[in-house]
C-alpha cells in the first residue's frame, strides 16, 4: 500500500558553537569500497562444514543476507585454511591498502577533488595492528604527497569512525579551504578464530570487510561547500561495562579473539538517550526534530534496542538495516555506508538534521549533529 509522506517543518536551530563560528566544516563527499568476493550466510556455512544447530541459527537468524569477506583458499579438508596471527596481519595490510585506496577514490570523485587537493589523511581501523600505519602505507602506494598531515586511530573499534571525525572535523576548521579526508578501513576477515565455540561464532556470523570514506572542507559560513555541515559531538563510556566488547589472546589458537558480551545491545540502548540529549542539549532541538537517523549497523538486536530506546520507526532505521542486510557489520565504517544510502536517495532537504551514531567498546556511545 502506498503511503504519502507528509513536508516536514524544519525547526530553526539555537545558537550552537559550530553554527555561530566564521569557518563551518562540510562533509562535500562520501565514497564505499567492499572485497569483490561475497558470501551469503549459507554459503559461509557450507565453506566451513558447520553443523552444530547452535552456530547456524546464530548465522541465518542474524538479519545479514550478505557479507563481502577475503576467505582464505582451502585446505585439504576443502574449508579454507586456517591462517595464523602473522598471515592474518599481512591480510590487514595487503587488503586494508587496496579497499582504503578505492574508498579514497570513491569519496574523492563524489566531491570533485584529486589526490593533490589532501591536506590531511586519518585512517581508522580495529582489525590489525600495522606499524607503519594506513595512512604512511597508502601514501606511499598511491604516490600521496609526502607532507599530507595524518593521523592513525587503530583499536578504538566500531565507534572510531565518530571519535576520528571529530578531531578530523578540528584539523578542517583550523585550516580552511584544504580538504581532510577520513577512511574507516576494517578488513574484519583478518581478525578471526574458528574454534567452534559459541563465542567465536557469534563474532563470525556478524563482521564483514569493507572500507568508508568521507571528505571535509572548512569555509566561511557564506561561501561553504555543498554538504551537511557537522556541528557538534557528544561522547559516553559505559564505565561499568568496560570488558563487554574487547580482544583477548587466545593461547590455544596464538590470535586475537574478539568478545562480545549477550548484555551490549540492552546496555548501549538504555544509555542511548541520555548521550543524544547532551548533543541536542542548547539548540532549541528534540529527539522528534532529527529527520535524519545514521546508526551503526551493529547487529539486529543492537539495532532493534536502539530503535525502540529512542522511540524511532523501523523507516528511521531504514539504512542501518540495509547495510546490516548487505554487508554485515563493517565496524568503524558502517554509519558512512548508511551516510552514502541516504545521500543517494536524495530526500535530505536543506536546512534538516542528521544524527550520526556509532557504538563500541568501552563501551562507548558517539554521536554527531549534522545540517543539511
Amino acid at each position: 500500500m502506498n503511503s504519502t509522506v507528509l513536508p516536514r517543518a524544519v525547526p530553526e536551530l539555537l545558537p550552537v558553537p559550530a553554527e555561530a563560528h566564521p569557518v563551518v566544516c562540510s562533509i562535500a563527499g562520501v565514497g564505499t569500497a567492499v572485497p569483490e568476493s561475497s558470501y551469503s550466510q549459507q554459503e559461509v556455512l557450507d565453506l566451513y562444514q558447520v553443523t552444530d544447530p547452535r552456530i547456524r541459527s546464530v548465522f541465518l537468524n542474524s538479519a545479514i543476507d550478505r557479507r563481502h569477506l577475503t576467505l582464505a583458499a582451502p585446505g585439504p579438508d576443502g574449508r579454507p585454511a586456517d591462517e595464523s596471527q602473522g598471515a592474518l596481519l599481512r591480510k590487514q595490510a595487503r587488503q586494508g591498502v587496496v579497499l582504503g585506496a578505492a574508498a579514497l577514490d570513491a569519496c574523492l570523485a563524489d566531491s570533485g577533488h584529486t589526490y593533490a587537493d589532501i591536506g590531511y589523511l586519518c585512517c581508522v581501523t580495529s582489525t590489525g595492528m600495522l606499524t607503519p600505519g594506513l595512512t604512511a602505507l597508502l601514501i606511499t602506494e598511491l604516490g600521496l604527497s609526502t607532507e599530507v598531515s595524518r593521523l592513525d586511530v587503530v583499536g578504538m573499534g566500531c565507534n572510531a569512525g565518530l571519535n576520528a571525525l571529530n578531531a578530523v572535523t578540528g584539523w578542517s576548521l583550523a585550516h580552511p579551504g584544504r580538504l581532510a579526508v577520513m577512511l574507516c578501513v576494517e578488513v574484519c576477515s583478518a581478525a578471526y578464530v574458528f574454534d567452534g565455540s559459541m563465542r567465536t561464532s557469534v563474532v563470525n556470523g556478524l563482521f564483514g570487510d569493507g572500507a568508508a570514506g568521507v571528505t571535509l572542507v572548512s569555509m566561511p559560513a557564506a561561501t561553504a561547500a555543498p554538504g551537511p555541515r557537522v556541528l557538534r559531538f557528544a561522547s559516553h563510556i559505559i564505565a561499568d561495562s568496560l570488558g563487554a566488547m574487547r580482544y583477548d589472546w587466545d593461547e590455544q589458537s596464538g590470535k586475537y579473539s574478539f568478545f562480545l558480551d549477550r548484555d551490549v545491545p540492552y546496555v548501549v540502548g538504555a544509555a542511548a538517550a541520555d548521550v543524544i540529549g547532551r548533543l541536542l542539549r542548547g539548540t532549541g532541538l528534540r529527539r522528534s526534530d532529527i529527520a535524519h537517523w545514521l546508526i551503526h549497523s551493529g547487529g539486529r538486536k543492537v539495532i532493534d534496542s536502539v530503535r525502540v530506546n529512542l522511540g524511532l520507526t523501523r523507516h528511521d532505521v531504514r539504512h542501518t538495516t540495509a547495510v546490516l542486510r548487505e554487508y554485515g557489520n563493517v565496524s568503524s565504517g558502517s554509519f558512512l555506508f548508511s551516510l552514502q544510502r541516504l545521500k543517494r536517495e536524495g530526500v535530505a532537504r536543506p536546512g534538516e538534521y542528521g544524527l550520526l551514531m556509532t557504538m563500541g567498546p568501552g563501551s562507548t556511545i558517539e554521536t554527531a549533529l549534522i545540517r543539511f
